[in-house]
């Protein structure tokens, strides 16, 4: 059901078989053209452009039996011009095709008798509505919607002093692009109307007293003003009862920010009311019960409708579509169904509740709704079970109650829904048992979501060889205990198109039959955290499949050779083996994200990974990868990260990942690569992330990293790089961690390592780049070490600089295993987010500063194997000597030597 379909067209056939019917039909002599009728047609068809041919049967001497002409039985009058797109496959090739462009000819009023014009769905690229259509002023029903008209509607359409239907409605579907359709003055509508569509129209420059125009018009029935940039929607109206007759009012997608009026109220032949996505405010008003015939009310998408869902909606004989989603409607629903429950004309059919602020339990009187067949109540604050009563409403078809905290049990009533085809209760914290009873029925179910929490416990215990009465298209099982086998239930599901069952204890190998059946239809296909076991099978063709993320499982056996245009594959964490395929370009052309990391694959990664042009993650860490890194990329990837680390890869890090535009993550780490880093990386402006610790590096810092202006973590440590560290990267704006750990590096730390400005002041949200780590990684490795600077195990000396007490966001230092000497400044008092620091194997002397014991937030520090001497403060909270080891002149709790004074103090 579709209630937000352009409503004309329904009306508009109404009206055609009224005019049909108007005719003398009983007449038996065929209508014969009348020549000057002919020629006005044939002058108006070649002012046409028809590039489907559509008007090809316009030859000829009768044009009575032309194509959308129709002629008066008794006069042979062209009484009636139906022009309208055969196609409303809105932008398919069919329905542009199909469309009539050029212009309207003014011959159109030589047919002195046309009382039916309908020129809807077609392109006239911008065309002026002509002043001319208001001089047919025979004509009773006039359509000219969506047919990308502009400018000012004229006013001469004023004449039709005969016209009922009036459709102006004009969203635009051509291709060059939207036209602006407006009116500017309403005031010469004709009273004769009784259907009335300007959707789409601009009214704005109708002024506040808009609404004045239309209640002229006492004969009106239906009155569409959707989208018409409406900003006010008065309070009050003095004279709403000339609307007496009018059945249906769209004024949606207006910014009206009022409250909801009472004088729609006086409107007691309303059966259709929309408002929807007009900013309403306040509560829903109780006058609504005056509206006995209203069979449709949309008020969603208004954002800002407060209060309860009033009982007297519940109480109206007629209401079958009730939509109030997408509001902050709060407090519980009980009323509202109760009412329901009791009102025993209830035909209630659609019922839309979504997106609201609604709490409690769900009441066993919706159980009441026997008619309805749409049922949401999706993304509010419903606790408890779901009531079992549920099991009455036979007609339902969708049940959506997903995004709740619903914390109860699933009834085994659900199983009683024969015809529901739709049900969604995903993200919710549901506990319980599912047994077969919940399912034995629903012969119609093609769609199945169910998630709860992980720390909670739902349980299928269906019989292993249970075969259901559905064919499931759409599964979507989390956090839910199927396993440990792979039941026979799953393994009759063939016509899936999208596949999740994730976290749900199968550890049981899948038959390879199963695969192969889901092939030719599935899109998505996710297994992940489970513990699924054996092979998979080789040569597939998945033609429609999008996303494969079989990971976190026990799979093993080789790369699956699978033909597939799917732009993610994510196969991390299993225990795959052996090389990839060589033409892995040819089987995956589209990929896009390539996620393999911690598997056992060996051999050379494939140089055809270079020919996929759209791919954008490599991930391949932790793996058994030997040889060297490809050195085949060229500048139209598209490739922002990188990560093939913890392999054995070997040869120098190849310079043309210098060519790549877009990258931003580059962690070679923990390989065996060597030589320099290599100065093309420079061209790489937006290279965020940096890892190329734990390989044989050599050469200096590169001076050049200050031009990375983006670059937010720098790992280098545990190669063999030598020299200074360059004052240029004191320069990175946006620098938040700095590893050099474990290199040759020499020399003092260097002054200017205060203009660090983002670890200094803070200046950067660090949430981003962690972000674009994690999309590359799936893992949270970097993040730990926020804000941080680890020199240590180089050869720095000299004291600390003073301004490294300006890093007031520092969270880590570590300056370990160097040379460093002086005494440990007070002032390091001033870091006061400083969370881990290390000053351990240097040569650091006199006291330990009493001001440590001020940084509240320090969890971690070591500052043994210095020359530090005196007491130990007391006020310091780390009790564990290993803190304070290999300093020979240190005293006092937790090391065991005494201090002199408390030797003293005992001998006295």
């Amino acid at each position: 059901m579709d209630l937000k379909l352009k409503p004309s067209f329904f009306f508009s056939s109404f009206i055609l078989i009224f005019l049909l019917n108007s005719f003398d039909s009983g007449s038996a002599s065929t209508p014969k053209c009348i020549s000057t009728e002919r020629q006005a047609l044939l002058t108006f068809k070649q002012s046409l452009t028809d590039l489907s041919g559509r008007l090809s049967s316009w030859s000829g001497q009768d044009c009575c039996n032309w194509t959308g002409v129709l002629c008066d039985a008794r006069t042979g009058h062209v009484v009636n011009i139906d022009l309208r797109n055969p196609s409303q496959a809105v932008n398919s090739d069919e329905y542009k095709r199909g469309c009539l462009r050029g212009k309207i000819h003014q011959s159109l009023t030589r047919l002195k008798f046309l009382s039916y014009l309908d020129l809807s769905s077609n392109d006239f690229n911008g065309l002026v509505i002509p002043e001319f259509i208001g001089h047919i002023v025979t004509l009773r029903y006039l359509n000219l919607s969506s047919s990308s008209f502009s400018g000012e509607v004229p006013a001469s359409l004023g004449s039709l002093s005969k016209l009922e239907f009036l459709d102006l409605y004009a969203e635009s579907f051509s291709d060059s692009g939207p036209f602006a359709l407006r009116a500017s003055d309403l005031k010469w509508l004709p009273s004769s109307l009784t259907y009335l569509n300007m959707g789409y129209v601009n009214l704005s420059g109708a002024g506040e007293t808009w609404l004045q125009d239309f209640i002229r018009l006492t004969k009106l029935k239906e009155l569409h003003l959707f989208n018409c940039e409406l900003k006010n929607l008065p309070l009050s109206l003095s004279s709403s009862a000339n609307l007496k007759l009018l059945e249906v009012l769209d004024l949606s997608e207006n910014s009206l920010s009022s409250p909801i009026p009472n004088w729609l109220f006086d409107l007691t032949s309303l059966r259709k009311l929309f408002l929807r996505w007009d900013f309403l405010q306040g509560s829903i008003p109780s006058g609504f019960k005056n509206l006995k015939l209203l069979e449709t009310l949309d008020l969603s998408n208004n954002l800002g409708l407060t209060g309860e869902v009033p009982s007297v909606l519940g109480e109206l004989p007629q209401l079958k579509y009730l939509d109030l989603s997408a509001n902050e409607l709060n407090g519980q629903v009980n009323g509202f169904l109760d009412a329901s429950s009791k009102n025993k004309y209830n035909s209630l059919v659609f019922l839309d509740l979504s997106s609201n602020k609604i709490a409690g339990t769900l009441p066993e009187s919706l159980g009441a709704l026997r008619n309805l067949q749409i049922l949401d109540l999706s993304s509010n604050s419903f606790t408890g079970s779901i009531p079992s009563s549920i099991g009455n409403m036979l007609s339902l078809k969708k049940l959506d109650l997903s995004f709740n905290a619903m914390n109860g049990n699933i009834p085994e009533t659900l199983g009683k829904l024969a015809e529901l085809v739709d049900l969604d209760l995903m993200a919710n914290t549901w506990e319980g048992v599912l047994l077969k009873s919940h399912f034995a029925n629903l012969r119609s179910l093609k769609s199945l979501r169910l998630t709860t929490e992980p720390n909670r416990s739902l349980v299928f215990k269906v019989p292993s060889t249970w075969v259901p009465p559905f064919r499931l298209e759409l599964i979507n099982i989390e956090n839910c205990q199927i396993g440990p086998k792979f039941p026979m239930w799953l393994q009759v599901q063939t016509k899936l198109n999208s596949v999740t069952l994730r976290n749900t204890g199968i550890a049981d190998t899948i038959p390879h039959s199963w695969f192969s059946g889901i092939a030719s239809n599935v899109t998505y296909l996710i297994l992940a955290d489970n513990r699924i076991k054996g092979t998979l099978p080789q040569n597939l063709a998945f033609p429609n499949l999008n996303t494969i993320d079989l990971s976190s499982n026990s799979f093993q056996g080789p790369f699956p050779l699978w033909k597939t245009k799917a732009t993610e594959l994510r196969l991390y964490e299993n225990n795959f083996s052996g090389p990839l395929p060589l033409n892995i370009n040819v089987l995956m052309p589209r990929m896009e994200k390539l996620y393999l990391f911690h598997n056992s694959f060996t051999g050379s990664i494939p140089s055809s990974l270079c020919e996929v042009s759209g791919l954008q993650i490599l991930s391949l860490r932790n793996n058994r990868f030997s040889g060297s890194f490809l050195n085949c990329w060229h500048r139209s990837f598209m490739l922002y990260g990188i990560d093939v680390s913890e392999n054995s890869l070997s040869g120098e890090i190849p310079a043309s990942l210098g060519a790549l535009p877009s990258l931003s993550v580059l962690l070679l780490n923990q390989n065996a690569l060597r030589g320099k880093i290599p100065d093309a990386l420079q061209n790489c402006s937006g290279l965020t992330n940096i890892d190329l610790g734990g390989n044989k590096l050599t050469g200096k810092v590169p001076s050049w990293l200050s031009k990375l202006s983006s670059l937010f973590m720098l790992r280098l440590q545990s190669n063999s790089l030598d020299g200074q560290i360059p004052d240029g990267l004191c320069r990175a704006p946006n620098l938040h961690i700095l590893d050099l750990s474990g290199n040759k590096v020499s020399g003092p730390v260097p002054k200017c390592i205060s203009n660090l400005t983002a670890i200094a002041r803070g200046t950067t949200n660090f949430e981003v780049f962690q972000n674009l780590v994690f999309v590359v990684t799936r893992a949270r490795k970097y993040q730990e070490t926020v804000n941080s600077i680890n020199l240590s195990g180089n050869n720095l000396s000299g004291e600390i600089p003073a301004e490294i007490l300006d890093l007031s966001y520092l969270r880590i230092l570590n300056l370990s295993r160097n040379s460093m000497a002086g005494r440990i400044p007070g002032g390091i008092s001033k870091l006061g987010r400083l969370e881990t620091l290390d000053l351990s194997r240097n040569m650091f002397s006199g006291a330990i500063p009493e001001s440590l014991a001020a940084i509240s937030s320090l969890q971690k520090l070591n500052l043994s194997y210095n020359k530090l001497e005196g007491r130990i403060p007391q006020l310091l909270k780390f009790d564990d000597p290993s803190v304070y080891i290999g300093n020979e002149l240190l005293c006092g709790k937790p090391l065991p030597k005494k201090c002199p004074q408390e030797v003293n103090r005992r001998m006295l």
